[in-house]
């Protein structure tokens, strides 16, 4: 019994293993027969459907962070664009179609070929923008012949738009697009070429916070480049908006007070360094930058005298002229050289080491006291105080006062300007210092060279009694408390000392002094007027050149509890107190009917 129960279990077993084998031979051929079925009977059929479907991966560009001005009025924003892009990969005679594609563009054959040879190095399933900012007429345009040119096709993309355009243009800056050695650099490593970044102003400096996270779509597409629907997406991460110190009425009243000038205006806040408006003229639209204009247009734009896209406000060097008695007389006080009743005469012309040097009085101001001389800007009163005081301890006050050395604002591109002395010559010129340039030093002239954004700090400075700032465009407390080191100090200058020179200050706009166009009534204005000569005296005689002095102001008010101060800069404007002093009052008294009226 028991062998025949285990040869029945063994046939059962047998016959299960036969039918499992069938099975596995029946799957094998049904396998063998589709794959012949798919790859020989149907190989045309199926070749051409996966070539008529495609995926397509289309980067979404994250819009960028907004700018807004203390107001909550927009400076940077971002519209809807429309953008031509070429995908090499869906014709690979692509070439041969080139000129008719100009022609649809409305684009110069040489300018598409100088935008697709920019990338060419780039893989083929990479678009090349070859025009942006489309219209509705040439979006239509371009989808009446789309069966022509497989490889063209139409993208949308947040657009950069700056509402005041030239107004603001220094401040904000302007995209551009990314360079090849700025993508090698690693700098911008998240960019591909063609991508566009910020270039200068607030776009560069805070590139990292203003631009998002881009996003990509996969769309499936035929063989002519038609979209058959969206495969999958990811959403892009816009990018965090700015708020700004700077106050866009003040900034537009000292853009068309500059206008037809060359020049720059700045205005701050002295206790906090909030920038209230930053002005460099002539200015550019910076929309034309977001166009991926041409080579000839940039070029045409760089190269024009006049240097528009040159920041004047932070990058322009000048001799400050008579604005830097106020530095040589803080000195003197505070070795105890003078006090503020040390008089000196006047007498228009005065001799030192064997040279003449003038007063721009001719007649002469006879005795003055130090106010009194801050007041009518004697030159006389500082040669004699400058040769006391010896230069190296005039460039010590005046880096002290914040000169020779960068403000740390937060736009890049800042210079540090000069401030001579002995060492200085002989580290750039390799020659000893001669104590007849401590002279022409003493009322600013030489090679002495300060930035209109330095003498706002400096004169800061003055107005706080000592107390230094660093002068800031940004609000976001995130941002200003990475950039902002600590406290800062104070000039190593007496409180008593800056009060005797305000007191010339004072006197020179409210006692019809120099300064005295820049006088706002009930406002108690403090300002100090200068005029830097381009050439010497003896070079204008010797080669006939009669070339105007640049035109200073600088100023704060109020006198107690000062809440702002001015600095303007005219480039052959002549003198100080004619030119600049009228300037700066238009603007200490928009800045006092403005805050009167919000109170």
């Amino acid at each position: 019994m028991a062998r025949e129960r285990i040869y029945e279990d063994f046939s059962f077993l047998h016959r299960r293993v036969k039918k499992i084998k069938f099975l596995f031979i029946f799957i094998f051929l049904f396998l063998i027969l589709s794959y012949w079925k798919i790859q020989i009977l149907d190989h045309r059929k199926y070749w051409s459907l996966s070539e008529a479907n495609r995926l397509r991966e289309i980067a979404i560009p994250a819009p960028r962070g907004r700018l807004f001005d203390r107001q909550g009025v927009v400076l940077a924003d971002n519209t809807a664009a429309f953008k031509a892009c070429l995908l090499r990969e869906n014709n690979p005679r692509w070439k041969e179609s080139l000129g008719e594609m100009a022609r649809l563009l409305q684009l110069d054959l040489t300018v598409l070929e100088e935008r697709i040879n920019r990338y060419a190095s780039l893989p083929a399933f990479i678009p090349i923008v070859i025009k942006d900012n489309l219209s509705l007429e040439e979006i239509a345009r371009i989808e009446v012949r789309k069966f022509e040119f497989p490889e063209l096709f139409i993208d949308r993309e947040p657009r950069r738009f700056y509402p005041f355009g030239e107004i603001t243009a220094h401040v904000t800056g302007y995209l551009q697009e990314v360079s090849a050695d700025e993508l090698k650099s690693g700098e911008f490593r998240k960019k591909r070429m063609g991508d566009l970044i910020g270039k200068t102003g607030l776009e560069r400096k805070y590139e990292a916070w203003l631009e998002g996270e881009d996003g990509k779509r996969m769309e499936i597409v035929d063989s002519l480049g038609r979209s058959h629907g969206e495969y999958s997406r990811i959403e892009p991460r816009a990018g965090r908006d700015l708020h700004l110190a700077l106050d866009l009425d003040l900034q537009k009243k000292a853009y068309e007070l500059l206008e037809g000038r060359e020049g720059a205006i700045v205005a701050l806040k002295p206790r906090t360094g909030e920038i209230l408006a930053l002005v460099s003229s002539p200015s550019f639209d910076p929309n034309l930058f977001v166009s991926r204009f041409s080579l000839k247009e940039w070029t045409e734009l760089n190269s024009r005298n006049d240097n528009p896209l040159e920041n004047r406000a932070i990058r322009g060097l000048y001799p400050p002229g008579s604005v830097f008695k106020l530095a040589v007389a803080l000195g003197a006080l505070q070795k105890g050289l003078i006090s503020p009743q040390t008089m000196h005469y006047c007498s228009g012309e005065a001799n030192f080491y064997g040279r003449s040097f003038a007063c721009w009085q001719s007649g002469g101001h006879g005795w003055l006291n130090l106010a009194e001389a801050i007041k009518n800007s004697c030159n006389i009163y500082f040669y004699q105080v400058g040769r006391r005081l010896g230069i190296e301890d005039i460039a010590r006050t005046a880096r002290q006062l914040g000169l020779g050395s960068m403000t740390g604002i937060d736009i890049p591109g800042e210079k540090e300007g000069v401030v001579p002395d002995p060492e200085w010559k002989r580290r750039t010129q390799g020659a000893d210092w001669f104590p007849g340039e401590t002279i022409s030093v003493s009322i600013g002239q030489g090679p002495i060279q300060v930035t209109p954004l330095q003498i706002a700090v400096y004169t800061a400075i003055i107005a706080n009694r000592g107390q230094k700032i660093k002068p800031h465009l940004i609000m976001e407390k995130e941002l200003l408390a990475s950039e902002q080191n600590g406290p800062l100090d104070s000039a190593d200058i007496d409180m008593n000392h800056f009060e005797a020179v305000i007191e010339g200050m004072w006197r020179s706009v409210n006692q019809g002094g120099t300064g005295h166009l820049a006088m706002v009534e009930g406002f108690d204005v403090c300002g100090k007027t200068g005029s830097s000569q381009i050439i010497s005296r003896e070079k204008a005689q010797k080669t006939g050149l009669k070339l105007k002095p640049h035109s200073w102001f600088t100023g704060f008010a109020p006198r107690n509890n000062p809440e702002i101060v001015v600095t303007v800069v005219v480039e052959f404007g002549g003198l100080g107190g004619a030119s600049a002093a009228p300037l700066a009052k238009e603007i200490f008294s928009f800045y006092r009917n403005k805050s009167r009226s919000h109170d």
